[in-house]
């Protein structure tokens, strides 16, 4: 029996796959910070090019890839869809777990799939640099790379508490030509105001998106990026969802449940997009979208009207958010560190097509090692969410004597991560909930919106 799925190049996707014409209503209006009334495309010119803002606010179904995109895919598209026999083995279930292996890219995650499309159109509008954020790094590296391929300059504001755990993946930024900063940075008019607050500021992704969104406004030749959240972003990453649907017909097999984990929403969407409009045409698939208890946005968060940034910078999305001035804690999984989720992510959940489990650390590194050590790849923390609600969905079937078929992206391996798995099997990683009160004043600092 196979242990792998591939395709060809030839059957990378031509097209990606927009969702909004499928959701059973509109998805709520983004609004202007100032004005409180809905972005128009002039509104953004300042941060994306104009192609990548009609992609933001498209209405239709598909989106044509340009073939100079296809062509950099290529390098390492389609990715492979493994089936984990050795991990249900070890794990003695009888139902079937897949996983679609996103670490394969040069940059070892799922980013580059949005990273050249961004960095394309960037760089056919004749932009010079582009400024981002990241958390764990994996966004800033694959930014990085995009940037070399097609000629721009990269700056990447990268959470300060990673910036110090994980030094390899800053190192694989510089390697790609991009310059690097700790965020909160005494760079920006926004992060010197957070250091004047708390001058051992450990930094989050909503500082340093304030900070990216600040280069890119008060510089002519640099535009802004970014990983996650927006609708764009998700629409390239369905590629990963089309081809897990015709490598799963060459497997003879329909997911019960597919999984991703959830930061911002991008990895999780990539995957579940294509599969959500199936359940939206009638198809039975549960969408499970797995969290850290540290930073429970889907499960915990409040869907509401809310910014993307701490310094209230960007427009306002309704999103599920634990409120733009939330501060999570130093967990390894630092690309799930973002107070906010996708808008079109948290739809989905709002209206009961997709939902949100958390897990503490601790029991995702667990699941991790007894991954790595069944199926021969070390995951990234960010993945290992993924792992442990893909193991818990088996130990369930199998306790309620069932058969599923189990799918999950392994949205990165986790060779940069080494200090964080030396650090668990030292027994030196906590677990933490966030607790109640801390969010509830998140929530009282929340923009006040009706609707």
């Amino acid at each position: 029996m196979p242990l792998k799925y591939l395709l060809s190049d030839e059957q990378i996707p031509r097209h990606w796959y927009n969702i909004i014409p499928d959701l059973p209503s509109p998805p709520a209006p983004v609004l202007h910070p100032g004005t409180l009334q809905p972005v128009k495309p002039d509104d953004l010119a300042p941060l994306f090019p104009m192609a990548l803002i009609e992609q933001e606010m498209s209405a239709q179904r598909e989106v044509p890839i340009p073939e100079e995109v296809r062509a950099a895919l290529a390098r390492w598209r389609p990715s492979p869809l493994f089936r984990a026999r050795a991990l249900e083995q070890q794990l003695g279930t009888r139902s079937h777990i897949y996983y679609k292996y996103e670490g394969v890219s040069p940059a070892g995650s799922h980013k580059p799939n949005t990273a050249v499309p961004q960095a394309f159109y960037n760089a056919k509008a004749g932009v010079r640099r582009l400024a981002t954020e990241t958390g764990a790094g994996q966004w800033g590296s694959s930014l990085a790379f995009a940037g070399q391929l097609f000629g721009l300059a990269v700056t990447v504001y990268m959470v300060k508490i990673s910036y110090e755990q994980k030094p390899y993946r800053r190192s694989l930024m510089r390697t790609w030509g991009a310059e690097v900063f700790a965020s909160p940075t005494d760079k920006t008019n926004a992060g010197r105001g957070i250091l004047q607050k708390d001058p051992r500021s450990q930094g989050s992704l909503g500082i340093a998106i304030s900070e990216a969104v600040e280069d890119a406004a008060t510089h002519e030749d640099t535009k802004y990026a970014l990983g996650s959240v927006l609708n764009h972003v998700c629409l390239h990453q369905t590629v990963v969802g089309l081809e897990a649907q015709e490598q799963m017909k060459l497997a003879g097999e329909y997911p019960d449940v597919v999984i991703g984990c959830h930061g911002g929403g991008s990895n999780f969407a990539g995957l579940a997009f294509p599969f959500a409009r199936d359940k939206m045409h009638g198809r039975q698939v549960r969408l499970v979208a797995a969290e850290p208890t540290s930073c429970p946005t889907l499960t915990r968060g409040v869907y509401t009207y809310d910014f993307g940034d701490t310094a209230k910078m960007t427009p306002l999305m309704k999103m599920h958010t634990l409120g733009h001035d939330f501060m999570p804690p130093g967990i390894h999984a630092g690309g799930l560190r973002y107070h906010g989720a996708s808008p079109l992510v948290s739809q989905l959940v709002a209206s009961g097509l997709a939902e949100g489990v958390a897990f503490p650390q601790k029991g995702c590194f667990e699941a991790a090692l007894l991954f790595a050590k069944a199926e021969g790849i070390l995951p990234a923390p960010e993945s290992s969410h993924a792992i442990k609600a893909a193991i818990e969905e088996a130990r369930r079937a199998d306790q309620e004597g069932r058969e599923r078929v189990i799918l999950f992206n392994l949205s990165g391996h986790g060779h940069f991560d080494l200090a964080a798995y030396d650090q668990y099997l030292a027994g030196q990683l906590e677990d933490f909930e966030y607790p109640r009160e801390a969010i509830e004043r998140s929530m009282a600092a929340l923009p006040k919106i009706g609707a």
